[in-house]
């Protein structure tokens, strides 16, 4: 009515006659309130149950329902919101001004919910409660309420917008989260603002009710309480075997769990299953093991009505109800006691591996556990046995996904535009997905012919939106009926959607593939298919099913698998029979069946390229699986099932095509290049060929002619843009060598200067219009033209600067912007590039793997001069207001800062800190700046390559460079061809002098090396050149060590053989290392201490000799004195953890104390610890003992003590592991690493003293000082 009076206002508006109009409207109007006054006086009045939960809150609800025009009913299963909103609706007065539409997810559930409604208000379906579900209507013209499942509903929106046949609409089950209910609620949260009389109802389990609150402006929620009796949670996991065995341990557990709980006192059962074959065998086998009075029922939604009635219907006989997750939520099944919950279900989700639809079984979400359980307890206090552990329900995810996000995106968008729903993009979903996805699913859909290039659904598309299966597969089976080949699709299509059946364990893998060969077919994996399916079919009607079983473990084929694939198949068959296609009579030939599956196959396609690969769909290069049957043969065109990359992109399931078929089956998405004009350089003409592609696969390749020819007008265009102003044209004029160089020279200079400089293509293509003729469209007429137009105008075709720079100023020049970074004498190449978006925007600097350990980060900090003050201003402007406040006017700041500095051994940042301070008197701390936020063309980037000029790494962290590539470059440096003064099997210092560094050249690289004599693997000395001047002196310490023990002779070996008090040292040793790893750290230590803990390190033989001496006079008291220091470190560790304990109160202290022992006493501590540092081991070990002694009887002492070393003490591992990554010595730190043991032993053990002034305060002060400098 309300439409047909704005079209009456709009005629009247537009000066067009109403008055017939206008009476018939009046006369309808007076029927339509005559027909609202008899349905209100029809309007029944309900009685209510008040021992359903939810009319405990009736009067709540109905005052929402009132003041509200959207309100959430959030209840457990059992409450009764299914069977009372409706009754509360008309309590209210609605349903007489229009319908109570009810949704449910399921028909089996609107059909059943309208019978149980219709009794509560003792009336009959069909009258004033109906029903509506696919093929069946029963709502007579007095229906109040009206039941149908969420897709009738959508379906009715085609025809009926605005639901003027409602008053009220009641979502069911939202929190099933079905596309149905999703696309619904986004339906309705569009319509609510045009219809303000259409009341919402959204009712939810304990599932997020609050996401349906919010997507509708925050809407009330009403809460609810569900289950009338307590329900005891059983688990009873089944044992852990493989997945054909578990499906007999299920059938074993389901008939336990049912003797268990009857044992407790009759009542029914509800068993929940994944699937209808499932149902079947666990009905079976229950009816073998129970006695025959026991009422065994399945429950399904593909059930008829008739046998889905008979679980409501009462009955004296014990029953044990077997369902789907159809009685999850969708159903409340009367008179359950117990309830059987395996804990899985069959769920639709997208495989992006494959690219294919799949229904696995998989485990059900924490929630959709909870609803299960939420089944029993009606009557009586209710038992659910889960057949698994409760470890496993924690695990578990807390809610199970939407299907939404489910769902490869082209299913989503094709069943939207099938029930014309409008654009994806500005659909109010409630959880919307990405704009990409959405185009990746219509180009997809495309590709199908389910969509046309406005993306408007194809009747193709609508036939395709009725199959349950992947849009590609379903593509295959519309294809098949055409090809008359619908039978064997319908089998590859079953085979495609699941798991392959063939097996292939590990220790097997032989036996397996000899079983399976007899399946293969060196034309068409597909075929291969075919071949199991008819072997199988073959046993099935020979053996019994356990005999099958065991067939196909000896065959390598997983039972579950073959029986999953035959009921898919049947199920598919089903539907496509319902959409009256029908099965060949003949088999299929190969052709006409690999078309069909090639229809859904397009993007899955691969020509045969060298080694072995293929090209793929948009440049993608694959190989084929080295199990399929065409590795071997590996035909020139094949389409693959799936692309699946693991240690390279492999194709699966695969098979011989022809391109001829690509051209005929790809219709629009072939891109044809007939006659399409191009510059050929070698022949100098613009030329056209003609050419099919598809996704980048040449199906077609036609020849070559003269485009100049057909065209000439356009030809000439061509060849100006592409010969003279492209450059791509071999001509020896000098005109020609004139103006490439100044546009190269010119065009390098607008890349470092980072801005335009020259004159763009158009003005180039102008300037060669003007002067060459009409008619000269190859380099033979123009090469003609040309020498007869310079003998009168010899530099008519020159260009010059004035007519390349678009603007004036001063460009880059190679000071600002150099093509090389010196790093003390590194010479290291660098490029530019202009390209904002681009990974390798801005200076990008080349090192030479070999050179990676010798380049500074902090050099490279500052860039190149030409983007240095720009690089100074965005660090500026990174810091924090507070801070940044302090150096404003920025560029007044960057100028200044300009001027002070230049590069040195500091960062920028560390300069810039430093000259900060001292205009303005403050210091930046460290944290302040932040890089990362800096423009990436302001930060260098890096790119390491090999000696091939292989690029091994790039990035913009060089730091992080240095730590991926240290070791590789070490090698690559070693790898150099070796320099003269490197020497092999040294028995003496007979080489000369040991220089610190030594410069050198190799392939054309000046690097820097370190010598070093190396004590070699096998025993010798060598001199080697290494990367670093840290790793040198390590090494050479080593070196010295060894010639030290040479030329020591026999007293070095009595020294090593009689060490003092080693046999006990040994025993308290222990646990940390071998007794050699001992021996080795405490003669390094001895010879350390006496030869070279004084002195810089020899450089010649004089220096050696000395030091040689010296330290024969100390040799035997550093021996003793090493001894006894070392026996007493190690007893003290011994006692020390003997007293550890492992009891929970004291975790913490234990292990901070085992962190301190473990940084305390390692193999190699010796050696490693400081001299200095080292004879105060023992003390600091009696101060571990006296904590010990004292966190028993004060622990919360030990705790607030504890907290402030951690602090200090993490802070300072962090930067000692950094300092070790990049080989640096830091003796602040490191004698801040003793200062924090110090603090120990004056926090736990003051007795004991400390050797330094030490405390919390001053240490945290000393920390701050470090970190800032």
């Amino acid at each position: 009515m309300d439409r047909r009076l704005r079209d009456l206002r709009r005629r009247a508006r537009e000066g067009k006659p109403v008055e017939r109009g206008l009476e018939q409207w009046l006369v309808d109007l007076e029927v339509a309130v005559a027909r609202l006054r008899e349905r209100r006086a029809a309007l029944p009045t309900p009685d209510f149950d008040d021992a359903l939960p939810i009319n405990a809150q009736r009067e709540r609800i109905a005052a929402a329902v009132g003041a509200h025009q959207v309100v959430v009913v959030c209840g457990e299963t059992g409450s009764g919101k299914t069977t009372q909103l409706p009754k509360i609706c008309l309590s209210l007065g609605l349903g007489a001004a229009g319908l109570i539409g009810h949704t449910q997810p399921r028909r089996i559930a609107a059909r059943s919910v309208a019978g149980r409604i219709a009794a509560e208000l003792g009336t009959s379906v069909g009258g004033q409660v109906g029903y509506k579900v696919r093929f069946s209507d029963r709502t007579g013209p007095d229906a109040l309420i009206k039941l149908m499942t969420d897709g009738i509903l959508l379906a009715e929106t085609q025809g009926d917008r605005r639901l003027d046949q409602y008053e009220v609409i009641i979502i069911d089950e939202a929190h099933e989260r079905s596309l149905n209910i999703d696309f619904l609620l986004g339906y309705l949260k569009r319509l609510l603002p045009r219809r303000p009389d259409l009341k919402l109802i959204i009712t939810s389990a304990t599932i997020d009710p609050e996401r349906f609150s919010r997507h509708f402006g925050d809407a009330p929620i009403i809460e609810v309480s569900g289950r009338t009796y307590p329900v005891a949670l059983r688990y009873r996991p089944l044992p852990a075997t493989d997945e054909d065995e578990r499906d007999r341990d299920l059938q074993q557990a389901i008939l336990d769990a049912v003797d268990e709980v009857w044992q407790q006192g009759p009542g029914d059962i509800l068993v929940f299953l994944s699937g209808e074959r499932e149902i079947r065998e666990t009905a079976e086998s229950l009816r073998k093991h129970h006695p025959p009075n026991t009422e065994i029922l399945p429950l399904y939604a593909r059930l008829s009505a008739a046998e889905q009635n008979r679980v409501f219907q009462p009955h004296g006989r014990p029953r044990i109800v077997l369902a789907t997750n159809v009685a999850e939520t969708s159903l409340t099944v009367p008179g359950i006691r117990y309830v059987i919950d395996p804990g899985t279900a069959r769920i639709s989700r997208y495989s992006p591996r494959s690219r294919i639809q799949r229904l696995p079984v998989e485990k059900i979400s924490q929630a959709s556990a909870n609803q299960r359980a939420g089944r029993c307890g009606r009557v009586m206090a209710g038992v659910c046995v889960r057949l698994y552990a409760e470890e496993d329900f924690q695990a578990r995810p807390p809610f199970t996904d939407p299907e939404i996000l489910r769902t490869h995106l082209a299913a989503v968008i094709l069943q939207m535009s099938a029930l014309n729903l409008g654009r994806p993009e500005d659909f109010p979903f409630v959880e919307p997905p990405d704009s990409r996805q959405i185009s990746d699913g219509f180009r997809l859909l495309f590709e199908l012919g389910a969509v046309d290039e406005q993306r408007h659904i194809a009747e193709l598309g609508r036939q395709l939106a009725k199959l349950p299966v992947d849009p590609r597969l379903g593509r295959m089976l519309l294809a098949a009926q055409g090809e008359s080949c619908l039978r064997e699709v319908l089998v590859i299509v079953a085979a495609l959607a699941i798991q392959d059946p063939r097996e292939r364990p590990l220790e097997k893998q032989q036996a397996a593939d000899e079983k399976h060969r007899r399946f293969r077919d060196e034309q068409s994996d597909f075929l291969s298919l075919l071949k199991l399916w008819e072997y199988y079919h073959e046993q099935v009607r020979q053996l019994s099913r356990n005999q099958l079983r065991n067939l196909c473990q000896a065959e390598f084929l997983s039972f579950v698998r073959m029986r999953e694939w035959h009921d898919l198949h049947q199920e598919l068959l089903g539907r496509v029979t319902e959409m009256g296609m029908r099965l060949n009579d003949e088999p299929a030939p190969y052709d006409g069946l690999h078309c069909a599956l090639l229809t859904g196959l397009l993007g899955h396609l691969g020509l045969k390229q060298e080694e072995h690969a293929y090209l793929g769909a948009r440049g993608r290069n694959f190989y084929l699986f080295p199990g399929s049957g065409l590795f071997k043969k590996r035909p020139r065109w094949v389409m693959a099932a799936e692309v699946v990359e693991t240690s390279r992109l492999f194709a699966r399931t695969v098979a011989r095509i022809e391109p001829e078929w690509v051209e005929r089956l790809a219709g629009p998405l072939l891109k044809h290049s007939y006659a399409e004009p191009h510059w050929e350089k070698r022949f100098a003409q613009v030329s056209a060929t003609e050419r099919v592609t598809l996704y980048g696969l040449p199906v077609v390749v036609g020849r070559r002619v003269n485009y100049g020819l057909l065209d000439p007008v356009l030809a000439r265009e061509i060849f100006i843009r592409h010969a003279l102003v492209e450059g791509e044209f071999h001509c020896k004029a000098p005109f020609f060598q004139h103006n490439r160089q100044l546009l190269a020279e010119l065009e390098e200079l607008e890349v470092r200067a980072r801005r335009d400089l020259t004159a763009d293509e158009e003005a180039l293509y102008r300037f060669y219009d003007e002067r060459i003729p009409e008619g000269i469209y190859s380099g033979p007429s123009f090469e003609t033209w040309r020498k007869r137009a310079e003998r009168d105008q010899p530099r008519l075709l020159f260009l010059d600067r004035a007519v390349l720079l678009a603007e004036a100023g001063p460009v880059a020049d190679g000071e600002r912007f150099p093509d090389h970074l010196d790093l003390d004498g590194l010479k290291l190449p660098l490029t530019y590039r202009f390209a904002p978006s681009a990974d390798d925007d801005g200076v990008t600097l080349t090192v030479p793997l070999a050179a990676v350990n010798q380049v500074d980060p902090k050099r490279l900090d500052w860039l190149v001069p030409g983007l240095r003050a720009e690089r100074m201003a965005a660090l500026l402007k990174s810091l924090p207001k507070a801070l940044r406040r302090n150096f404003v006017p920025v560029p007044n700041y960057t100028r200044a800062l300009l001027e002070a500095l230049e590069p040195d051994a500091r960062s920028l940042v560390e300069a810039m800190t430093e000259q900060l301070q001292r205009m303005t008197g403050v210091r930046v701390p460290e944290e302040a700046w932040n890089p990362e936020a800096v423009p990436g063309h302001l930060r260098m980037r890096f790119r390491v390559v090999d000696a091939e000029g292989l690029e091994l790494a790039v990035g913009r962290d060089w730091e992080a460079i240095q730590r991926q590539l240290r070791g590789e470059a070490r090698a690559g440096f070693a790898a150099l061809p070796t320099p003269e003064f490197e020497r092999e099997r040294l028995r003496d210092w007979d080489f000369g002098e040991l220089p610190e560094e030594v410069n050198f050249v190799r392939n054309g690289i000046r690097l820097r090396g370190y010598p070093a004599l190396v004590a070699e693997p096998d025993g010798t000395l060598a001199l080697r050149l290494l990367d670093s001047l840290a790793r040198a002196e390590m090494a050479t310490r080593g070196g010295l060590r060894r010639l030290i023990g040479w030329r020591l002779g026999p007293v070095f070996k009595t020294l090593a053989r009689d060490l003092p008090q080693f046999q006990r040292m040994t025993l308290h040793f222990v646990g940390l290392g071998t007794q050699e790893t001992l021996r080795e750290d405490l003669l390094n230590a001895i010879l350390d201490r006496a030869f070279l803990s004084d002195e810089p390190l020899p450089r010649d033989r004089a220096a050696f000799e000395a030091l040689l001496a010296r330290g024969k006079t100390r040799l035997s008291a550093v021996r003793g004195e090493m001894g006894e220091m070392a026996a007493a470190i190690l007893a003290a560790y011994h006692e020390v953890r003997r007293t550890l304990s492992d009891e929970p109160v004291w975790a913490e202290a234990m292990a901070d104390v085992r962190d301190q022992l473990a940084h305390l006493i390692y193999p190699g501590f010796l050696g490693q610890t400081p001299p200095e540092w080292l004879p105060h081991l023992p003390r600091y070990l009696r101060a571990i003992a006296l904590r010990l002694q004292k966190l028993r009887q004060a622990p919360d002492k030990d705790r607030q003590r504890r907290g402030d070393i951690m602090r200090l003490w993490e802070g300072c591992k962090r930067q000692l592991e950094r300092d070790a990554e990049r080989e640096r010595h830091d003796a602040e730190l490191i004698r801040f690493r003793w200062l924090l043991e110090e603090l120990r032993v004056s926090q736990f053990a003051q007795e004991l003293k400390t050797v330094a002034p030490v405390s919390v305060k001053r240490l945290e002060e000393q920390w701050g000082r470090m970190r800032q400098g």
